[in-house]
């Protein structure tokens, strides 16, 4: 699985950051998603993809297929 965020769509609703912290978290001053590892491990996926749908933004894209 690769993740990808695109900080230009964002709008810091921090749904990520609360749904799958290990990935995602947030910058302190304008709150928008900081990707924190781009190939989390399979035990994260299910999470990783609940934070992608859960987005406001779609700012969240998931490559499941990506080693």
């Amino acid at each position: 699985m690769k993740v990808t965020v695109d900080q230009d769509r964002c709008v810091g609703a921090g749904m990520c950051a609360m749904t799958a912290g290990e990935v995602f978290a947030q910058h302190e001053d304008d709150g928008l998603v900081v990707l924190r590892m781009a190939e989390p491990p399979e035990h994260l996926t299910d999470h990783v993809e609940e934070a992608q749908q859960l987005c406001p933004s779609r700012a969240i894209t998931v490559d499941p297929a990506a080693p």
